[in-house]
């Protein structure tokens, strides 16, 4: 079977992404399964299966057979990286993006998740060059998402004119991509413009389910425009599809910025 490049969010969604490739059939393997680099390429894609099954350990268990294995093969110790992650284990993750670059400096994959993972951990002025060089390689398959990720780095980092650039960018590569229209829309907001990130977040509503950050987006958004019943419409959805969430706590205490 083939494994599709899978989009997970740690905050923003889409923006993590594990590598793409074959996953060999465990019953009959076609090539030379007893080379090393075989056997770790073959336990690395079920690693990945694993992960995005939300199987942390047994994903471990695989990555640790592949570099036992072949401990040259970059993509494990890229995906050690995003195990790492998602368990916030910051200083394994830390060490294994860096092995991986160590034997893959011009890997677009794990540029871009190293370019994310130092946006989660408050680095996001480090991150640019690590997105850059995603993006050289021309035959990178999701720049748009690299470009939304730089946008939203731009934006943690307080550069709006570096987030816009970069979400415009992604937007005229995939008009339809939700990250970056979410991610427009915040920028719109932030901005004081508040008609464009109404459309933008019209544009996201009709590629994407609602999530907590986008209703309360829409709260604050209608609440600026002075439609208090859309305001109260949307703020109506949040609490009765996310009353758990950071989102609605701030509706609660009135904590609209």
């Amino acid at each position: 079977m083939r494994l599709v490049c899978l989009a997970l969010a740690v905050f923003v969604a889409g923006c993590a992404t594990p590598p793409q490739g074959p996953v060999g059939n465990t019953g009959t393997i076609v090539g030379e399964a007893s080379a090393p680099r075989n056997r770790a390429r073959i336990h690395t894609e079920l690693a990945t299966l694993y992960y995005a099954r939300g199987n942390m350990s047994v994903a471990l268990e695989e990555l640790r057979a592949a570099v036992a294995a072949d401990s040259s093969y970059a993509t494990a110790h890229g995906m050690f990286g995003l195990v790492y992650m998602e368990l916030r284990e910051n200083a394994l993750a830390l060490q294994s993006f860096e092995r991986a670059l160590g034997h893959a400096p011009g890997d677009p994959d794990i540029n871009h998740n190293y370019g994310w993972f130092l946006c989660q951990i408050s680095r996001e002025r480090e991150a640019p060059p690590y997105f850059r060089r995603a993006l050289d390689n021309p035959l990178y398959a999701t720049p748009a998402r690299t470009l939304a990720a730089a946008g939203i780095c731009a934006m943690r980092a307080g550069d709006l004119a570096a987030a816009e650039d970069n979400l415009q960018r992604a937007l005229r590569i995939d008009p339809k991509l939700p990250v970056a229209l979410l991610q427009f829309a915040q920028l719109r907001y932030r901005q004081g413009r508040f008609d464009e990130a109404r459309r933008a977040l019209v544009q996201h509503a009709a590629v994407a389910q609602a999530s907590a950050e986008s209703l309360w987006l829409a709260v604050r958004i209608e609440r600026r425009l002075g439609a208090r019943a859309a305001e109260q419409s949307y703020a109506i959805q949040l609490r009765r599809r996310f009353p758990e969430s950071p989102e609605f706590q701030a509706l609660q205490s009135g904590r609209y910025e």
